[in-house]
């Protein structure tokens, strides 16, 4: 399959939908960890990203010009430890895109990865540490593993999500290692860990667009 830069662009759009649906459903999980803001963070960050999609990315027809604005922009947005987490992943994934118009199934796993891969690395943080790695390492791997050996990216990634979806499950039975929350000890038990979670949505919102895209020629 193969993606266009405005294709590219209405994906990053239905992650500002995305997340303005989700937005309480995040803050609220973050109330049982943290500050209970995690979903307003990350509103801040794609709303800023939207009004860049809307007004100076219009014409923009290299994707990786445009995932590099949207990283940038969402850790000018956010002064959160999120916001140069995510920043880190999508200046990665630009890196393996770069003066691109169009991206095809090579290109788009080796984005993810990058992605991933840039977030942990940035992060410092391990599966069981209960944050956004417990969802994004199982994902990479698998999308790593499954795509050396298919070379088919919709099914590659759709077993990296589901791979993803139960890293983010997980969390509810880790104690928390990292940030704020570690100091909550068995108290973080029973919890799902918001930023595990919002990663998830970035991803499953991913799948769930190449796959109507992919209906939609027909393939």
């Amino acid at each position: 399959m193969e993606l266009t830069a405005k294709e590219l662009k209405q994906y990053y759009k239905e992650i500002v939908e995305m997340i303005e649906e989700k937005k309480d459903y995040l803050c609220e999980l973050d109330r049982k960890l943290g500050d209970g803001d995690h979903g307003v963070t990350m509103s801040i960050g794609w709303q800023a990203i939207n009004d860049k999609l809307e007004n100076e990315l219009v014409a923009e027809e290299d994707c990786s010009k445009i995932s590099i604005t949207v990283g940038k922009t969402f850790l000018s947005a956010v002064g959160s430890s999120v916001g140069p987490l995510y920043a880190t992943g999508f200046l990665r994934g630009a890196k393996e895109i770069k003066g691109k118009t169009v991206i095809n199934d090579q290109d788009l796993a080796q984005f993810w990865i990058a992605f991933a891969k840039g977030v942990k690395e940035r992060g410092q943080a391990e599966v069981g540490d209960k944050t956004m790695i417990d969802t994004l390492e199982p994902f990479f791997q698998t999308l790593e593993e499954s795509f050396s050996e298919s070379q088919d990216f919709v099914r590659s990634f759709r077993l990296a999500v589901e791979a993803g979806k139960k890293g983010m499950e997980s969390t509810k039975d880790l104690l928390s290692k990292r940030g704020r929350s570690s100091r909550l000890g068995e108290r973080s038990l029973g919890a799902q860990d918001p930023g595990a979670t919002s990663a998830y949505y970035i991803l499953s919102t991913f799948q769930s667009f190449v796959e109507t895209q992919v209906l939609n020629v027909g393939v």
